[in-house]
């Protein structure tokens, strides 16, 4: 994603919401925007097989005591 096509994302996605964007926010949400689509192409360029489905349900451990 080009930073042109994240100004237009963003605008987009604040008009849709309704999401008042203050001009001295908006660096910032670009900024973090842009990190947030940096973690996302990592994720997405893990190949995944069938084999790889998530889990039914998550059930925490609670972490072992400290001896």
């Amino acid at each position: 994603m080009t930073p042109q096509e994240a100004e237009k994302y963003v605008d987009a996605t604040a008009a849709a919401l309704g999401l008042p964007l203050r001009s001295d926010h908006r660096p910032g949400v670009l900024r973090y925007f842009g990190l947030a689509a940096g973690f996302a192409a990592l994720v997405e360029a893990v190949p995944l097989e069938p084999h790889h489905e998530s889990a039914v349900s998550f059930v925490p451990v609670p972490p072992e005591p400290a001896e």
